[in-house]
């Protein structure tokens, strides 16, 4: 059965939910991994695992433990492109599916302002998490879904 794995330090509280919502109504296991404690709703199909501390633990284990057809949740651009050579799903926190076409344009650009705030560029965050944004990830959430038979 395949499984939604969801890169939890930095996932955000609602979209969470929204995974566990759609756990429940379609019986798909979650599993959240973190280097922290996470509180988890009481759910058989819903269990956490806490990493060790330090530098991409968390990837690793997703990377070690994630099998192709998994899904994985998360806006770590590097993480998704190492999922992707893996055949497994990766998606982030604003709706959108990573592919093999767009991770490479994604970590070309976030390499590129990396070098641009290491010069003193000040190149500003991400925008607000909006409604928007939710609903574009339940419905990639949904989309995904409903592709497993």
């Amino acid at each position: 059965m395949r499984t939604i794995w969801i890169d939890a330090d930095a996932c955000p509280k609602v979209i969470k939910d929204i995974v566990f919502r759609a756990s429940g109504r379609t019986q798909t296991p979650v599993t959240m991994v973190a280097n922290q404690y996470l509180p988890k709703p009481a759910s058989s199909l819903i269990r956490c695992v806490q990493v060790e501390k330090g530098f991409d633990a968390a990837d690793h284990y997703l990377v070690q433990h994630s099998q192709p057809g998994d899904l994985v949740v998360t806006q770590d651009i590097p993480l998704a492109a190492e999922l992707i050579d893996k055949k497994v799903a990766a998606l982030n926190p604003r709706g959108e599916l990573y592919t093999l076409d767009n991770v490479r344009q994604r970590l070309n650009i976030r390499d590129f302002l990396d070098t641009m705030r290491a010069s003193g560029e000040h190149t500003g965050g991400p925008a607000a998490f909006s409604d928007k944004d939710k609903q574009r990830f339940a419905n990639a959430l949904d989309r995904w879904l409903a592709k497993k038979v």
